[in-house]
Parts: C-alpha cells; structure tokens; sequence
C-alpha cells in the first residue's frame, strides 16, 4: 500500500512507471485548442509546454537541494493517502502512524523512535518552525501529494528537530498531482463532505488552477464534533468535549523566466476545546460565598491559534546552481481558560494561561555539481522568537502540608517574557566513488541563544552501497545539537507560590539546556519481487541533557525539562506488496528509551521521584516498546476500493517513575470507496469508513506517569459517511 523504502534518496527504490509519468506529464500539460480555433496555430501549446517544462526543471532543481543519503525514508504519496480508511481527511499525525517506529499517544502527539515530539516539518523544502503544543493539528493532509518521513542518521542539512523530518510536497503549483492524470489540478477542485458519530461534521474545499505564469493551489475546512480531546473514561461518549477548527492553506507560484520563480504560502489553524470532565468527583477545597459545581458541570476551555507565511525565491543557475532563499514567519498561542469556581473547588488552583510565541527568520539552501562525482551543498537558517506566557493563578493560602488555611482564595501573577535566536550553517558533499557507492559527509554549525547560549560543530556521514541488483544497504553517523523548545519553557515562579495550594514541591532550574546526541543507524533494503519490497533498520542514540516534554498544570499545555543522560535504541523491520489491484504493507519496531537524573524542571517532581531518577535508568513514558501496523487495499473491477489496516502497542508506561506499563491494545480501521458517475449530478465520491471497528475499549494514559496529566481513553468505534464532488471550470 505504501512506498515504504528504508534507502537513501538518490538511490530510492521507484515503482515502475514513476519515471514515465514525470516525462509525460510535459506533454500531458499540452493546453488544448481554444473552440474554434484552428488545428494548425501551435503557438498557444507550445508556450504552455515551455511553462510546464521550467517549472519541472525548477521542481527538479529543489528536490536536488535536499538530500536523503544515509538516513532512512518513508513514502506516502496521494494514491497511499487516498487509501487510508478516511481518505485525505486523515488527520496527519495518522497518516505518519502508519510508517514504523511511529507511537501514537494522548492529544495527538506522535513519538518517532523514542523520541518525545522533536519533529520537523518542512513544507516545499521550507522549515514550518513548530507551534506550542496544544491538541489540533496546524497541518492539514488535504494538501499534501506527498509526505516524506526522514529518520536516523541525517544529512547535515538538517538541524535542530531531529527524531524525524516530515517533508510535504504540496498540491497545485509545484506538487506534481499523482496518478497518470497530472493535470487535473489544473482549473479544478473540489467540495468534500465527512458526517460521522459524536456529531462530527467536517466540510472542505480546493480549487487549483493557472492563468499563464501564476499557479495557485487553496484548501480550507472547518469541522466540528463531540470528541475534540481524548475521554478521560472508558463510555462511549464524553462529557463536555466539544471542538471546533478551522484550517486554511494556499500556495501560489509565479514564473520569473525559464531559471527562476517565487512563491507564497499561508497557513492557519484555530482551534477550540471543551475539557472533558469525570462524574462522581468530589471538591477538595471550600471556596467562601460559592457552592461547588457538580464535576459534570465543569467548564474549562482551551484555545489555539497557529498562523504561518513563508515567501520564497527560488532560481537554477546556468553553470549547474540551484538556490533557495525564504523568509518565514510563524505566530502560535494557547490560552487555556479554567472554571473559576469549578477548578479552585476541586484542585486549589485555577489558573487562566495564555502562552504566545512569534518565530520570524529566513532559510537558505544551495547546491552545485562538481564534475560527475561531487554535489556540494551548502546553507544557513536564521531564527528570532520572542515568547511571552501571562497566568493568572487562583489559589487559598496553605500550611507546610499544603492543607487550605483559609476558603478566600488569592490571585498570583505570574507572568514573563523571554527573546532569543537561533542560527545554523552546513556545507556538505555527496560524492560517488563508485557507481555502487554513494558518501555523503558534511559539517553543521549551530547556536542557539534563549534560556541558554549554547553551541555546537556536528559532523555527519552517510552511505549507501548497491549490494548486487536487489539489495542496497545504509549506514549513517550522526551529531546533532537540539535547543530547548523556547515555546514550551515553564518560567514558573516557585517563591511565589509558597505557602499556596499550588506549591511546588522543589526548587527550580528552568533554564532548559541543548541535548547532544551520537547517532548511529544501519539499514538494508531487498527488493524480493516486482512486487515485494523487504526493509530492516537498527538504530542506537546516546544522549546528554535529554529533553522530554510533560502536562504538569492543570492546563493541557506542555513543558520541557531535560535527564542528564538517555540511551535510546530499537529495530525496524518493514514490508509492501503492490500489483495493479492490490497493495499491502506491514511494519514492525521495537523501541527502549531511557533517562537517568533529573537536571531541569525539578519543581515538577516529588523529592522521592527525583531521589529514584538520580540513582537509577527510568524508562521514558513516550516509550512503547512493541509497535505494529499493516494494512490492505483491493481494487474491484467496478473501480470500488476496499481497504483496511490495523494498529498495534503495547501500551506506553505508567506509575512510579515509569516502572509499569499499560496494557497493549490493537485497533482494526476498515473502508470502502467508490466513484459515481451520472448524468445528472455527473462525478462524485462516496467512502463509508469505520474507525475502532470492533469498538475495542483502551486506555493510553491513566494519568500516572512522568510529566502525564490526565486520563485517556482512545476512541470508541465510529462510524462515518464522506462525500466528494470534483469540479472544473
């Protein structure tokens, strides 16, 4: 079903016809003849393939600014999108599930390899710089034609989020549409419709199209349902867990001559949350002059705002350059409201929290070719943050035990401002010394100043080697330097909470440090068949000042702390089926992830936690040792598509210092698609999906843990309908 290819890039195994379809699409963009017009006046077509055949050069000459050597790669494309139970409205934290090494946990979080979040995304080659956490995804699959996840041992063009790089290749101006249709984005779209149970509504629309050298691709939905967080219970419906969200993207594209272009893109996601609340809870505390609400009646909100602009210029050279230069801007908030009587009656705190953050900056990337053997490639990344967090805390006062002294709560203002840049340089070269062999090597620079200022030089190597006609094997060494996350930095103020019923219980080093890591990843891939493909990958990653992220508050906002030391390693194994009806996949991993001392966020941790942390390896509770999923598609004759697929864990850990974990679970996704074509509402879509087929109850999270918040259950089954209606004009 997928392309799932454990390879370097330039040596990336390809379907047959991949090829083909690239050099036909240059005749297929051919503009037809205007009506009327006369069979013989070529001038309008031939212009049109020029324009095409410039912006394949152009989409040529990116993709060569990002190599792939020596790491290992997963490949989704439209048709392996398309595929999935929902389709492209998949979120995107599912679609990357699917590839190995992948676990899914609470709030739409994924863990890449042991790793907590660390993902860069990367949109046309251009860094996204990464939002506050939050539970809505900023990205929104409808856009992608393809999604490239990198792991391992990575070129040393990649910095600063290095558990995976999720690179998407957008629709419309430069995406190449896939499938033997490459025009069909052009003067097209599409309305989409997904109703489902809980009351899920999702609509959305695209329109692509160009009027001589201008491109442009734009996508918007908006959906709303029941289930917007994961239920902190076992039922089949949550309490107070409505959600509403808004996303929109566009991509525009205009042709500066045959060797050059520039290019906009836009983004946005808004986003709003109900907490879900728990019958049969208590009060705690006794607030004066107020009658604590029935925990059902609860009304604590959270809501996110992630915007971000990318402008781009992009141009070959003559004598065999290529460059990129972007400017990028990105501004993200949460703010988390709480119940003011609610929140103070049941926990002793309610605090109102407003996290923002602003990331402007620019990219540069730059290749040559020297001779037949030599690609040297070269950039830097600039970065300004300015964060800023504003809470305001209701809290009674308390004794040395942290039993209320008196019902009349106080406010606590805690607020803070923090700036700081970021800055990355590399130069590297991917040589072949042999047609079998291909080396890529290189040296990075970065320094970070924030809470910190720190440096670091990281050199980084890659191979590949052609083991006879079927087999080629990898291998990478890398360094990477990782700053602290400036939009998830916890400036809480401990001396002001004394003496409070939201007393800390230590003292404080918030100044979060860079992780440095060694790198080590092996892997081989064996095409057995035409049809089968068989992969393997072992990694190893020893790390100091390990960062993790974790729920301390009562807001469902994350903070970093750092171990002094982690160890990190695990084995993937990986296979695909693909015939002209049928396509399969199955992937296998095994993860161990462990940090020992506890060197930042202290104030998070109870004295006997860090006293155990100190003295012994803990697991991380992001680690989920066994993780499985496998899917299948068949196409009837009829051109209806059935298709399943199933995900596996064994659960991810719990309890004391992460000494237990939960149990594992398995959940089966099934589907069925077919397209209509009609004489009077002409070609549309119908896909009946079912998500947790088997109504299989889970737990993810039961609120034990380091740095875990709350309870969650995964989604009960359910079940929808969704509609698409393609449109040209």
């Amino acid at each position: 079903m997928f392309k799932l290819t454990i390879l370097a890039g330039a040596c990336a195994l390809a379907f047959a016809g991949a090829q083909a379809r690239a050099a036909d699409d240059v005749v297929a963009q051919a503009a037809p003849a205007a009506p009327g017009a006369a069979a013989s006046a070529p001038t309008a077509q031939l212009t049109r393939v020029e324009i095409k055949g410039a912006r394949q050069r152009l989409d040529e000459a990116r993709s060569s600014l990002s190599p792939e050597t020596g790491s290992t790669i997963y490949r989704f494309d439209s048709a392996d999108i398309a595929k999935l139970p929902l389709g492209d409205a998949t979120p995107l934290n599912q679609v990357l599930l699917r590839a190995p090494g992948v676990a899914g946990d609470s709030y739409g979080q994924l863990h890449v390899r042991g790793d907590h979040a660390n993902l860069q995304y990367r949109i046309n080659g251009v860094v996204i710089p990464e939002s506050i956490s939050g539970f809505g995804q900023t990205l929104d699959t409808r856009f992608a034609d393809s999604v490239n996840v990198l792991t391992g041992a990575l070129p040393a063009q990649y910095g600063y989020r290095t558990a995976g790089v999720v690179d998407i290749r957008t629709k419309g101006p430069e995406g190449a549409p896939s499938g033997p249709q490459g025009a069909d984005l052009a003067n097209a779209g599409s309305v989409d419709l997904v109703l489902g149970r809980r009351g899920h509504r999702e609509t959305s629309a695209n329109i692509g199209g160009s009027a001589g050298d201008l491109q442009y691709f734009v996508t918007g939905s908006y959906l709303q349902n029941q289930i917007g967080i994961e239920n902190p219970t076992a039922s089949n419906n949550a309490i107070h867990d409505d959600t509403r969200q808004t996303k929109g993207f566009a991509y525009l594209s205009y042709l500066l001559g045959e060797q050059s272009r520039v290019s906009l893109m836009l983004g946005t996601a808004q986003s709003r949350f109900q907490i879900p609340n728990v019958a049969g809870e208590s009060p705690a505390f006794g607030l004066a002059g107020a009658t604590p609400p029935d925990s059902l009646a609860l009304d604590a909100t959270q809501r996110e705002r992630n915007n971000f602009q990318v402008l781009s210029f992009q141009s070959s050279l003559n004598d065999g350059g290529d460059y990129q230069v972007s400017l990028f801007n990105r501004s993200s908030s949460v703010h988390y409201r709480p119940d003011p009587v609610g929140d103070l009656s049941y926990t002793g705190v309610a605090a109102d929290v407003l996290r923002r953050n602003v990331a402007s900056g620019l990219q540069l990337d730059a290749s040559r070719a020297l001779g037949e053997r030599h690609t040297v490639r070269g950039g830097l990344f600039l970065q300004r943050e300015r964060g800023s967090v504003a809470s305001a805390s209701g809290v009674f006062p308390a004794d040395a035990d942290g039993h209320q002294t008196s019902d009349v709560p106080l406010t606590i203002q805690d607020d803070s401002k923090l700036a700081g840049h970021l800055f990355g340089a590399y130069l590297q070269d991917e040589w072949q010394p042999t047609k079998a062999l291909t080396v890529n090597y290189g040296l990075r620079y970065d320094q970070v100043a924030t809470v910190v200022d720190e440096s670091q030089w990281s050199p980084r190597v890659g191979l590949v080697y052609q083991l006879g006609i079927d087999t080629r094997v990898h291998a990478g060494y890398a360094r990477y330097f990782t700053p602290p996350p400036t939009e998830k930095i916890d400036t809480t103020s401990v001396q002001k909470f004394l003496a409070t019923t939201n007393a800390l219980p230590s003292e404080a080093n918030t100044a979060v440090r860079s992780e440095r890591s060694n790198y080590f990843d092996l892997g081989v891939s064996h095409q057995l068949t035409s049809r089968i493909t068989l992969g393997a990958d072992a990694y190893y990653r020893q790390v100091q000042h390990l960062q993790d992220e974790g729920q301390f508050g009562n807001a469902l906002i994350y903070s970093a702390f750092n171990y002094a030391q982690g160890r990190i390693y695990g084995l993937e194994l990986s296979a695909s089926y693909k015939d002209e009806r049928l396509s399969a996949y199955a992937n296998l991993s095994f993860t161990s992830a462990r940090g020992k001392g506890i060197e930042t966020g202290q104030f998070n941790f109870d004295a006997d936690e860090l006293a155990y942390i100190q003295n012994n390896w803990v697991h991380l509770d992001h680690e989920q040792k066994l993780a499985a999923s496998a899917g299948v598609s068949y196409r009837l004759r009829d051109g209806t598509v059935i298709g399943g697929d199933v995900l596996y864990g064994s659960g991810l850990r719990r309890g004391f210092a992460n000494t237990e974990h939960l149990a594992g679970f398995v959940q089966v996704n099934a589907s069925v698609a077919r397209g209509f074509d009609t004489a009077a509402f002409g070609k549309f879509e119908l896909r009946l999906s079912a998500i947790n087929l088997f109504d299989r109850s889970y737990e993810l999270r039961d609120g034990s843990g380091i740095g875990v918040g709350a309870p969650q259950f995964a989604p009960r089954r359910t079940l929808y309908v969704g509609f698409s209606k393609p449109f040209a004009f």
